[in-house]
């Protein structure tokens, strides 16, 4: 089995009237993808009557596909394609963007923890400027020596989600018991990214503390995960086959040249109906920010592995 490269979170503040802070630990310079995962933010556990919670006003989005789920609390989640459902614990709320989409995040008045992962995946070239799309998915449980898994896209232990990628994709939460420790089989082809939301879990002979991603480069046919904790330790385990192309990735939207960009932001800026429109949110859309004065690079992985630890 391969090293482990450890990506560290860096915080920033979520967009928005009222701005909560995220730990992002993707993309960074280190590394763009885990497959085609390329944004990994990690909140919480945060007290909502302290923070106020999530309230972010409509925003677009194209080329990528956002990724919902919840360790604790509700949101409320309204989109340009008429959906409107809850993000709950133990639920995948999945939004295709693909030419153009716009949605609003809001945690519901009752809420007051407010813990999850807000992940997005770049859409391939072909698929890039899909039609909008939203799925629901609530995986079962599945009990694996000392560990609770969900798997909320792709297949892992037994268990296949329904719900449809553009690339291979893994996705899924693992809970493990004090001190219990999994060995999982997994695609030899993929690559892997393990974020760990509480406890410490060791695995290829590294340790990842919270808030760590640890990742995992394509060749192995198992992944073990041992809980270093007195207490249940949590990770979200993410994969897929390396993303080969390059992406130009400014704000909410996913292109492949600093001209897409431009014209993204001009149509959204001009309220075009690329992105539609969001009904039930009391407020004022998010303005785009102003364009950086240099030409936007596209970026894609590394050509060589940064070093493990």
């Amino acid at each position: 089995m391969s090293g482990v490269e450890v990506l560290s979170a860096r915080e920033v503040p979520l967009g928005g009237p009222r701005a909560m802070t995220v730990r992002r630990t993707l993309p960074q310079r280190a590394r763009t993808f885990i497959g085609a995962w390329c944004f990994i933010d990690h909140y919480g556990p945060d007290d909502v009557a302290t923070t106020g919670g999530m309230d972010v006003a409509p925003h677009p989005h194209t080329g990528l596909q956002t990724v919902s789920w919840l360790f604790s609390g509700e949101i409320e989640h309204r989109d340009s394609l008429g959906s409107h459902a809850l993000v709950r614990p133990g639920e995948l709320n999945l939004m295709t963007g693909g030419h153009g989409i716009s949605h609003t995040e809001v945690s519901t008045p009752r809420t007051t923890v407010l813990h999850g992962v807000q992940l997005w995946v770049a859409l391939p070239e072909e698929h890039r400027n899909t039609g909008r799309d939203f799925r629901h998915h609530v995986p079962g449980p599945v009990h694996r020596d000392g560990a609770v898994i969900r798997v909320f896209l792709g297949s892992l232990a037994g268990d296949t989600s329904p719900v449809p990628s553009f690339t291979p994709l893994l996705g899924a939460e693992i809970v493990l018991g004090p001190h219990a420790s999994t060995t999982l089989d997994t695609d030899v082809s993929f690559e892997h990214g393990l974020l760990v939301d509480q406890g410490d879990i060791r695995t290829s002979g590294t340790l990842l503390r919270p808030a760590e991603l640890g990742y995992l480069a394509p060749g192995n046919a198992t992944v073990t995960l041992t809980n270093e904790s007195d207490a249940p330790a949590r990770a979200v385990l993410v994969g897929g086959t390396p993303f080969e192309e390059q992406i130009v990735m400014w704000w909410n939207f996913v292109g492949r040249s600093h001209e897409d960009i431009v014209r993204a932001r001009q149509d959204w800026e001009a309220a075009s109906e690329r992105f539609g429109h969001v009904d039930g949110y009391p407020g004022e859309r998010i303005p785009a920010p102003s364009l950086p004065n240099a030409t936007i690079a596209p970026r894609g992985n590394p050509t060589h592995p940064k070093g493990t630890r």
